[in-house]
């Protein structure tokens, strides 16, 4: 019976102890917290969105890079594959605005448990140890060293062992690291899905701000990276929510960032000028700083008053048409310097990880080093929020778990 070691109890490490146990083998997955699937029981606010209801061309317009590479893959085991597996273990599941799955439940426990006792039932064993180092001779991969000394032989191993972000589940890199002892390329390492920082001091001001319905344009060295409507947050250090962390998986941070906020794009120029004209027509006498009620959330209007450049206590009917343009184009765009993404820790995924040409895109298996095998996170994939990226996970995995079984 072959012997399988997988490194890392993450679903995509567990995905594929289950796969490759199904096929016929001898799985123990090395997993260095006291239980497997910590960080899974953390995502989507802990309701855990385990993929995405779409189709294949959907699937690959949200993943960002590395999406050559996952079609083989992905024409084995998609979107419905993984939906089908849950499901066909009891687990009810729902779809939900932008095609995101959830369990019914709205608890990710119940997706680690499923996965939990499918691994158990299909007879993977786990270990709760950590991989020191790999097992290498004559170009081949023969095991794992544990931290301690101790050696674990196998004939195939599989490193599963996540990125960088949120190191207190277990994911602290271990993966790069036995990449690079076997040979191979780490592109590299940031986050992606990650907030951004800005040098504007007022955005302390605005933290807990939630803003709907508006449209974030990134550009880098002043040409546009990223433009998308939808809702994004402010916090005491910039900017984070759905828009901002899907716009950071687009930027290399090799010059300039800048942010620009459309706070009213559903208007143009001359539409919100005559919107802000009617406004005005209704509060001539009040001061400019008390006027902005119907068309800002309340915690914006002091900057917005600020920026424009307009004294607070000037009347409304003494605006002129210039400082109105002024307003218009403030609103139309509303800039912020980017100074930096938060650190890797704090990002859903990372950027970056085992460079995808030295892996065989069907199986997960090295180019470089005999019976050695890659899924999930620490290859060089990443995708947008929305389940995209734990459909990456499982995709590699199912690659990954049945070719590790069967290949010779």
């Amino acid at each position: 019976m072959r012997e399988v070691c997988i490194i890392g109890g993450g679903p995509a490490g567990l995905f594929a102890g289950i796969q490759a146990a199904r096929q016929g083998a001898q799985v123990t997955i090395l997993e260095k917290k006291d239980r497997p699937l910590k960080k899974l029981l953390i995502t989507g606010k802990g309701r855990c969105n385990v993929t995405n209801n779409c189709d294949a061309d959907t699937f690959f317009a949200n993943v960002v890079h590395g999406a050559p590479f996952l079609r083989s893959a992905y024409s084995r085991f998609g979107a419905a594959d993984t939906m089908a597996f849950f499901e066909g273990r009891g687990l009810p599941l729902k779809t939900e605005r932008g095609g995101r799955v959830f369990p019914v439940s709205d608890r990710a426990a119940d997706v680690a448990d499923t996965l939990r006792a499918a691994a158990a039932e299909a007879g993977c064993r786990v270990v709760h140890a950590t991989a020191d180092s790999l097992l290498l001779q004559d170009g081949s991969v023969t095991g794992v060293r544990l931290k301690g000394g101790q050696a674990f032989p196998a004939d195939r191993v599989l490193i599963a062992t996540g990125g960088l972000s949120y190191p207190g589940t277990g994911s602290t890199g271990d993966g790069y690291r036995l990449a690079r002892q076997a040979g191979h390329f780490v592109t590299p390492l940031t986050g992606s899905l990650v907030p951004l920082c800005c040098a504007e001091p007022f955005v302390r001001d605005l933290m807990g701000l939630s803003l709907k319905n508006v449209t974030l344009t990134l550009s880098q060295r002043g040409k546009p990276v990223y433009r998308e409507q939808g809702e994004m947050l402010f916090t005491h250090f910039g900017l984070s929510g759905p828009l901002t962390l899907s716009g950071s998986a687009h930027l290399s941070w090799e010059g300039p960032v800048t942010a620009s906020i459309d706070l009213k794009p559903a208007l143009d120029e001359a539409r919100l000028d005559a919107r802000i004209l009617r406004d005005f027509s209704v509060q001539q006498n009040k001061n400019f700083s008390n006027a902005l009620d119907r068309l800002l959330p309340a915690k914006l209007i002091p900057v917005v008053v600020m920026r424009s450049g307009i004294p607070p206590e000037q009347k409304v009917h003494s605006i002129t048409k210039k400082q109105r343009q002024a307003l218009v184009t403030l609103l139309k765009q509303f800039t912020l310097t980017v100074t930096g993404p938060r650190p890797v820790e704090e990002a859903i995924v990372t950027r970056g990880g085992v460079q995808l040409k030295e892996i065989q895109p069907a199986s997960m298996r090295s180019k470089l080093v005999n019976n050695l095998y890659f899924a999930g996170e620490v290859l060089d994939l990443d995708a947008y929020t929305g389940g995209f990226n734990l459909q990456i996970a499982f995709t590699t995995a199912y690659a990954a778990g049945n070719h590790i079984a069967t290949e010779e």
